[in-house]
């Protein structure tokens, strides 16, 4: 006779299902270090300084901000990569998680 109840005295664990993500859909988007949208708009803004004025000075001094500015973006990005991303959403969202220094704060 079999045993009705066989199904309540199967072992409790099954083994878990498993998918592979890709480490470049995980990663946060950066080139040379910083995010890249940053960079590559900083990279535009010294090329407009440079090609504008048209002097050594100018090409000198475009490529000098243009290094500096991907230097503090590299490390804007090491400390948190994704800060350009928080920052956005937290002037978005000002409005409406207006800061109060104490409960009984006017408005």
């Amino acid at each position: 006779m079999a045993d009705v109840n066989a199904h309540l005295h199967a072992p409790l664990t099954t083994p878990l299902a498993t998918s592979r993500i890709h480490r470049a859909l995980s990663r946060p988007n950066h080139l040379m270090g910083a995010d890249r949208e940053l960079v590559l708009l900083t990279g535009l803004a010294a090329v407009i300084l440079m090609f504008v004025v048209l002097t050594w000075y100018s090409l000198l001094f475009g490529i000098v901000i243009w290094i500096a500015v991907v230097g503090a973006l590299r490390l804007m990005a090491k400390a948190d990569p994704m800060m350009r991303q928080v920052y956005l959403r937290h002037i978005r969202y000002q409005q409406t998680y207006r800061p109060t220094s104490s409960p009984w704060r006017r408005s």
